[in-house]
């Protein structure tokens, strides 16, 4: 299709959504419930609405209103079909419309705003009924979810009036953006964080010195027993009593595991998990890096470093180093 082709078929599907410019949708709908205390009993306490106006009958009737009303933001509740009842059928104007629009490609839908005006406040046991109207079908727009047409409809609500005509309460302009998406490239699913550290009272300790990149090992300053990870009590003596020292950073390995399941995106699987005893006689946990999983060896000498994963982790790692002869 050339461009001018293109251009003379937009017009005329425009032509055809402007037909229904001015139709009315509804007209004369009566309301399912009457104006109702315990709906604006619910709405008031939803919305954080503490006015006595809208719940206690004695302070209403001191009022100008002199009784309870209902808030002016009701307005739509009270013409609303629910579920079922709600649903536009084949021979109405609106579905006919969206019918012929989501034909056209236009199959996805948001709401955009909506607009109320109030001309009084509806009162108990009224009764309202409404007219919609299709007021305007926008020319072919572009926008940030796609390309489409704005609908806009405009509901006007009623109460019968003493002279047997009906009385404005209010108008309700509700729309809506009829289009096609935006054609997105996938996005890579984002990396989940490994899984955070665990601080309690005992630990805070080590995690604080791993931030200043320190490997602190606790030790008991009753009988210098050395214990890592961080404990309450000397499991030697039962002394609460401590203090620290850190680490050098050197050590052996002696034991290790290759993790291949199950699978987690956080890891590059599979990866090599191992027991490191350090120089000072205690033994930790801990990734083995610069080397593959299956290289990884019982006895192989390893250094410590730090690794910086994410903004809020920081954890200690151990790479192989050459042994002296």
């Amino acid at each position: 299709m050339t461009n001018v082709e293109e251009t003379d078929a937009k017009a005329a599907f425009l032509a055809q959504l402007k037909e229904f410019e001015g139709v009315h949708a509804e007209s004369g709908v009566v309301a399912l419930d009457p104006v109702n205390g315990p709906m604006i009993r619910h709405w008031a306490e939803t919305m954080g609405d503490k006015n006595p106006v809208y719940t206690d009958p004695e302070f209403a009737k001191s009022t100008h209103f002199g009784g309870i009303v209902a808030p002016a933001t009701m307005l739509q509740v009270w013409i609303m079909r629910g579920l079922q009842t709600g649903v536009a059928t084949a021979d109405s104007p609106v579905q006919k419309l969206y019918d012929l629009i989501v034909e056209a490609g236009f199959g996805s839908v948001v709401a955009t705003n909506c607009e109320q005006e109030y001309v009084r406040p509806l009162r108990l046991d009224e009764v309202v009924e409404y007219d919609q109207m299709i007021e305007t079908v926008s020319e072919e727009k572009t926008t940030g979810l796609g390309t489409g047409h704005f609908i806009t409809t405009l509901t006007n609500i009623y109460v019968p009036a003493e002279d047997g005509e009906r009385a404005l309460v209010g108008t309700h302009r509700f729309r809506i953006l009829r289009y096609t998406p935006h054609k997105r490239k996938p996005k890579e699913p984002a990396r989940p964080p490994r899984p955070r550290r665990v601080v309690n009272r005992d630990s805070a300790p080590f995690w604080d010195g791993i931030d200043e990149e320190k490997l602190l090992i606790q030790r008991c300053t009753e009988c210098q027993t050395l214990r890592l990870p961080f404990g309450p009590g000397c499991n030697n003596c039962a002394s609460l009593e401590w203090d620290t020292i850190e680490a050098a950073g050197g050590g052996t390995i002696y034991s290790h595991v290759t993790m291949h399941y199950p699978k987690f995106p956080a890891f590059d699987m599979p990866y090599a998990v191992a027991l490191i005893e350090l120089d000072e006689g205690v033994r930790t946990l801990s990734n083995i890096v610069g080397i593959p999983h299956d290289e990884v060896r019982i006895g192989m000498r390893v250094a410590m470093e730090f690794v910086q994963h994410d903004a809020d982790l920081k954890l200690p790692v151990f790479r192989p180093v050459e042994q002296e002869a």
